[in-house]
């Protein structure tokens, strides 16, 4: 089989490596890929979502795997679809479950999925006005795709009028930023799971812990991610449970009956309160960096997982009877300005699995070009044994101005 992937991080990389494990893949191509991708395939330009189709077709590839948001909301899935090539991902209308923050709350709301109390606004002065009403903390979120970044808590009023302001104005996320969602505040802990959806049934993933904040103790500003562990220890079986009568079982209900049938991905970002478990948000793909985290952890062919669900065959995936640990390694300054043009070395002494996130290869050295830069995991019997080996393993990997968390893991 050729396959072609489409994105450049570290969850493309992870994707690729699992993938690459089925003896029926022939070749892989990246789009476009980055340092990592390079010893598994072949890395192509970025290119357009109508470029993509027309290198699928002149290739004959038999698979398109996607990892971006950005592509799923521009309707990838259904132009390769009207070319006959097959790909794993929802259609447009289903990628607007995480491209429009109010698309989704009233899905939610519409097919009595658990989730906070919210309000939508386009309108500033309503807006103002409802946060009249308000009792704080509560939360302000960027109804478009932002980058993970479009979600403001807000301590109080003051807060809360800046924060909207902000969005409405167009000045923090423009066009995402036309359209808020204001939502109550939930005190609890977060959990993220990822599932496949084949069209009929949808099949979680283990559970996963993600740590969003820059520094130690979960405190600073927000990234993408520094690190994940896998199964999150806090989220219990009485959870898990609450989580697929409460909000599993009515996705797949709005899914089929809105006719929002695809092969792709799910993942559900939850809360879980001292009043249940709570549905945050949807995204419509792969997590980052959870994918780098659970698919090291999965016993189960992803290939073969990911043929299924395009046949719209049951799954069931298995997984190893261990812990996984991912710490992300970042560029200083990030996420605000960040340094780059560095030369990474030490890759070569590592005994667990990396993924590269922010690198390209400039004359035969890999450079640091992003934020985030790489992923080290490792799976052991238990947790503990996970966070020792991937911090002893990290300390064999330099770069100028490299920056981790040491307490990924912590309980």
């Amino acid at each position: 089989m050729k396959i072609l992937i489409i994105g450049s991080g570290g969850r493309e990389h992870a994707i690729g490596w699992k993938i690459n494990q089925n003896p029926k893949v022939e070749k892989l191509y990246f789009s476009p890929g980055n340092a990592g991708t390079l010893a598994l395939g072949e890395n192509l330009p970025s290119m357009s979502i109508e470029q993509l189709a027309e290198f699928a077709k002149e290739k004959a590839i038999d698979l398109t795997v996607v990892g971006p948001e950005a592509e799923l909301s521009m309707g990838i899935v259904d132009l390769f679809q009207a070319n006959g090539l097959k790909i794993f991902g929802p259609n447009k209308k289903a990628a607007m479950l995480e491209a429009s923050k109010a698309f989704s709350k009233d899905f939610m709301t519409q097919y009595g999925i658990k989730t906070a109390q919210y309000q939508n606004f386009t309108n500033l002065d309503l807006a103002l006005e409802y946060l009249e009403t308000q009792s704080f903390p509560l939360v302000v979120k960027a109804s478009g795709l932002a980058a993970g970044k479009g979600v403001v808590i807000c301590q109080n009023k003051t807060e809360a009028i800046e924060a909207v302001r902000t969005m409405l104005s167009g000045d923090a996320f423009g066009k995402a930023g036309e359209e808020i969602v204001i939502e109550e505040f939930l005190e609890g802990f977060e959990a993220s799971i990822l599932s496949i959806f084949n069209g009929k049934e949808i099949t979680p993933f283990v559970s996963a812990k993600d740590h969003k904040k820059i520094e130690n103790g979960e405190k600073g500003l927000n990234t993408g991610g520094m690190g994940v562990i896998a199964p999150n220890p806090l989220f219990t079986k009485e959870h898990q449970l609450m989580f697929e009568k409460e909000i599993n079982q009515p996705t797949l209900k709005g899914l089929l009956a809105e006719g929002l049938i695809f092969s792709g991905v799910i993942f559900y970002g939850l809360m879980i309160t001292s009043k249940g478990v709570y549905l945050l948000e949807y995204n419509m793909r792969m997590g980052d960096p959870e994918t780098q985290t659970l698919l090291p952890l999965m016993e189960s062919d992803f290939l073969e997982l990911i043929l299924d669900a395009i046949d719209q065959k049951p799954l069931e995936i298995k997984w190893k009877d261990q812990s996984a640990c991912c710490v992300v390694m970042v560029s200083g300054g990030y996420p605000k300005d960040f340094e780059k043009g560095f030369e990474i070395s030490g890759l070569e002494n590592l005994e667990i699995p990396y993924f590269v996130a922010g690198a390209q290869m400039e004359q035969n050295k890999m450079i640091n070009t992003g934020g985030r830069v790489l992923n080290l995991v490792s799976c052991q019997p238990t947790l503990q044994a996970a966070r020792e080996k991937v911090y002893q393993e990290i300390s064999k990997v330099k770069y100028n101005k490299a920056y981790f968390r040491t307490d990924i893991g912590e309980i």
